[in-house]
């Protein structure tokens, strides 16, 4: 249902006080099985946001600068002649 500029979910508590991610929510977040969370707790109130990876970085995050294979060569090549 939806609530205000976001999206808001009743969800169950279950045995072993576990939780279902809406699918919606899920889907939106890029919440997936094996992903990881970060539970906070605000006063009366539990706030859970992804914790984003390197790899996520590199597959989903904003791309700065595009550097080719033989760019990263030279460069890497060159710091270790620096050594």
């Amino acid at each position: 249902m939806a609530e205000g500029a976001g999206l808001t979910f009743e969800v169950k508590v279950h045995s072993g006080r576990r939780i279902t991610i809406p699918r919606a929510a899920a889907d939106l977040l890029g919440i997936g099985e094996g992903s990881r969370l970060r539970l906070h707790v605000e006063g009366n109130r539990i706030v859970l946001k992804p914790v984003r990876d390197a790899l996520w970085f590199a597959i989903h995050g904003p791309k700065v600068v595009y550097v080719g294979l033989e760019e990263l060569e030279e460069g890497s090549e060159s710091e270790q002649c620096k050594r």
